[in-house]
């Protein structure tokens, strides 16, 4: 395997790495340390930018009117979108767009007209209702959301818990237990507006992210025709599941970004401070944590290319998938824990963005599926379905 990039993908990659050091890090300069958005007129001039590079609607397959980028760069590209303060989770902000839910390309033609291209063109929001109070390891034998055919409609009654954006989405697209089957094949996926009468936000959560989107959603006897099914009845969740399992590649290199950036700050810091008559590059403790930096974060890129490029060709890539991301995830957690380490007291502050890093790298280590659940996934490939 060839890591290097293409010399279209080393443009796009420089392109994106000024856009970020130009553009994003100096705005971040005026704003709370704990911001997630900017002002909306700079908001305004970056999209703009964006479009003219045109990179706008980043995950729009070309069909759809966006880039069409493969998944290998389209993780170069998210490395570097998130090698900012707040790029873990708001990654430049969002000027590059959304792509609204992928499993909505999939929707019949009416679905379509409906609810895609309406987000495409940012007139609508969505949110993903997968996770239940009951659990969210598990998703497809821990939901306990009910729906039941009354006539031509379907009406639902359950509780979602840690969805994000929820409070400010137009329509969400919610999983249901629908048969007795209490594993994967008893779900529905169905598309409901969150001004149908039903639908709740019941109360925001807080986390350990600089910005909270996560929510508690309420359903009591919530009507949905049953034009607003997505897919087939009963086979939810393999929309579900393709979504989790290629979302992890660019969440991954998402984690990769934030390392390599808090590498080079403690690369630089240790440089330049002076400790015990000498720069702490001189100290044989600071030189080793340097280099398990870079031990992590090489380990991490190989695997998020390795995934990406079987993805690109059309292999099964589930298994790399899951590597990538608990390597990346747990990865940079310990990078931005040395880099820390190495800045000493200021590395504590939110005068230098580690602190933040520090914070929502912990969460990756649990969103798109915890590390034990990447373990298992590889486990089962590896052994054999007997041993699920």
């Amino acid at each position: 395997m060839d890591l290097t990039p293409s010399d279209e993908q080393q443009l796009i990659i420089d392109t994106v790495r000024r856009f970020v050091r130009e553009e994003i890090v100096p705005l971040e300069a005026e704003l709370d340390p704990d911001a997630g958005a900017l002002a909306e007129a700079d908001q305004q001039r970056l999209v703009g930018k964006v479009k003219q590079m045109g990179f706008y609607g980043l995950d729009i397959p070309a069909d759809f009117g966006g880039p069409g980028l493969d998944v290998t760069t389209r993780a170069l590209m998210a490395i570097e979108m998130s090698q900012h303060r707040a790029g873990l989770y708001n990654p430049c902000y969002g000027t590059f767009g959304g792509a609204g839910l992928a499993q909505l390309y999939e929707a019949t033609e009416e679905q379509k007209e409906k609810y895609l291209y309406p987000t495409l063109r940012g007139e609508l929001r969505g949110c993903f209702a997968l996770t239940e109070p009951s659990g969210g390891s598990d998703p497809a034998r821990a939901i306990q959301t009910r729906g039941y055919q009354d006539g031509d409609d379907w009406i639902l009654n359950g509780s979602k818990l840690y969805i994000s954006g929820a409070d400010k989405a137009d329509y969400a697209l919610l999983f249901a237990r629908t048969s007795d089957d209490p594993g994967r094949n008893g779900v529905t996926a169905f598309i409901v507006e969150t001004a149908w009468p039903g639908f709740a936000v019941r109360r925001v959560v807080h986390t350990l992210r600089s910005t909270h989107y996560a929510t508690e959603i309420q359903i009591d006897d919530l009507r949905v025709p049953a034009g607003n099914v997505l897919g087939e009845v009963n086979r939810g969740f393999a929309i579900a599941n393709d979504r989790l399992s290629r979302q992890r590649i660019p969440y991954a290199a998402g984690c990769l970004g934030a390392a390599i950036k808090a590498q080079e700050m403690a690369i630089e810091w240790a440089k330049t401070r002076e400790a015990f008559g000498g720069p702490l590059a001189g100290k044989q403790a600071v030189q080793w944590m340097i280099v398990d930096n870079e031990i992590d974060i090489r380990h991490a890129r190989w695997c998020i290319l390795d995934a990406a490029q079987k993805a690109d060709r059309g292999e099964l890539f589930r298994t790399e998938a899951a590597m990538a991301k608990l390597v990346a995830s747990e990865g940079a957690s310990r990078v931005v824990d040395r880099a820390m380490q190495i800045h000493g007291g200021l590395g504590m502050t939110k005068d230098l963005p580690l602190e933040r890093w520090y914070r929502e790298l912990r969460i990756r280590r649990v969103g798109e599926g915890p590390s034990e659940v990447q373990r298992l996934i590889m486990a089962r490939e590896l052994l054999g379905g007997s041993y699920k």
